[in-house]
């Protein structure tokens, strides 16, 4: 059963999928072997074969600090990560941590990745995490996010590093690579006006989309948007991560722009950000598109991310018709639209939709196919299990641009046991530099509070 996430292709119920090179050629319910060599044929029949997943905001180098912030608000994860950890990560750290974080993701069934970078205190630190990212064989967005000494103290008034210029002309100079580049602005939130217009001046001067922080709890009440709009920097080319509490009409300024918008449903709900803006955003004309976010908080699979996003807002939607003396008579937020934000409208967000999101002709093939289990067989409702019921384990085969990096179970030249020794030393050295932090016991770091400015 092909689950294409094209609108004029839908679910094929038997379906074929060829792939030419690192191009999808073909999707049809029979394709006949095309002329010339003999293709590879991969026998999937019972399977689910779907798009591979868009995760379009996660802070990557976290991944060796995996269950830190399991415990933590927002404002003990800035203090924890940012004013912690993250200045005791030597290049090596990072590069690790990416790859490890790559792979765990492509493991999974995420095929697309924006890698929200913002740990790069020096050049060196930049150069690991991108060649990290080239070395998984990923499709990723690397957005640079500066360093440690840009997030210690908000709102910070250190501009955007010019570190950023070197990597766009060293690393991307082109933007047809099977990585990309975008700049993660921390946004007027957790800068000072002037750094703000600064770093998005930055931004334009380098022809970079933007991914920015706002409706972030307390520090997303006081009209980072408004302010946005009022200094002309609303942009089409641009994804707001969170969201959560802004006003209704910043959510439709967002729309008006052309924006984007990354909802992080486990990491919003966990520390403290606000309810996921999933409703608000679909009223205001925004689809949203799915993240992992805080890696050092939660697992980085996009099953479980997809139901966190279905389960609050059908609640949501079912208390309001609650409060209002009804029963709904459907339920607004289906599953074919939860898989659409974790496919297509991720690709959307992420300025790739005409190579990636969606098993159409012509894109990129990012194909996944996933094993029938006990927990979604028999196969009655595709959508349906693979937003409630599918997991990792089912992952059995990835492509990414034609390049097969998971077969039967397993990925494609990783030695994983070698690299989460790696990973561990690597965990090892960041403990040992800064001892507050401990695996032994749980550990609450103090906190960063909302500040006016």
């Amino acid at each position: 059963m092909v689950v294409t996430a094209d609108a004029s292709l839908g679910v094929l119920p038997r379906g074929d999928v060829l792939i030419d090179g690192s191009t999808i050629a073909a999707v049809a319910p029979e394709l006949q072997p095309p002329p010339g060599p003999e293709p590879e044929v991969i026998d999937v029949a019972g399977r689910l074969v779907i798009p591979g997943f868009v995760d379009t905001h996660r802070h990557t180098w976290q991944s060796i600090v995996r269950g830190f912030a399991a415990n933590w608000t927002l404002g003990q994860y800035l203090a924890g990560i940012h004013a912690g950890v993250s200045r005791h990560f030597r290049p090596e750290d990072t590069y690790l941590a990416n790859l490890l974080g790559a792979l765990e993701a492509l493991d999974s069934g995420i095929t697309t990745l924006l890698d929200w970078s913002h740990n790069l205190y020096t050049p060196e630190h930049a150069d690991a995490a991108v060649q990290a990212l080239r070395d998984s064989g990923l499709r990723a967005v690397f957005a640079h996010g500066g360093g440690a000494h840009e997030w210690g103290a908000v709102p910070s008034d250190v501009p955007h590093t010019a570190d950023v210029r070197r990597v766009r002309a060293e690393h991307f100079a082109s933007d047809d690579g099977l990585v990309t580049m975008a700049i993660a602005l921390r946004g007027p939130q957790f800068t000072v006006p002037e750094v703000n217009r600064h770093d998005y001046a930055l931004a334009t001067d380098l022809d970079l989309p933007i991914t920015v922080h706002v409706g972030d709890g307390e520090w997303g009440r006081r009209g980072p948007v408004r302010g946005m709009a009022r200094d002309g920097l609303l942009r089409d080319r641009t994804t707001y991560v969170h969201c959560n509490t802004l006003a209704d009409d910043e959510l439709r300024m967002i729309a008006d722009s052309g924006g984007s918008a990354s909802v992080a449903p486990d990491v919003e709900l966990a520390m403290g950000h606000g309810w996921p803006a999933t409703r608000r955003l679909l009223d205001a004309g925004i689809r949203p598109s799915l993240s992992i976010d805080v890696c050092s908080l939660n697992g980085g699979d996009m099953f479980a991310t997809m139901r966190t996003t279905i389960g609050v807002q059908r609640a949501f939607d079912n208390a309001r018709a609650a409060e209002n003396g009804n029963e709904p008579e459907r339920l607004e937020l289906t599953c074919r639209d939860v898989f659409e934000f974790a496919t297509i409208d991720g690709a959307r967000a992420c300025g790739l939709a005409d190579r990636a999101g969606s098993l159409t002709p012509g894109k990129q093939a990012d194909v996944v196919v996933l094993n029938s289990g006990l927990a979604t067989s028999p196969l009655n409702n595709p959508l349906g299990a693979l937003v409630y019921a599918a997991h990792p384990g089912l992952v059995d085969t990835v492509f990414v641009a034609g390049q097969c990096r998971k077969r039967n179970g397993a990925l494609v030249g990783v030695d994983v046991p070698a690299l989460l020794s790696r990973a561990e030393r690597s965990r090892d050295h960041v403990i040992a530099a800064f001892p507050e932090a401990t695996r032994e016991t749980e550990w609450f770091p103090g906190t960063v509070h909302a500040q006016e400015g």
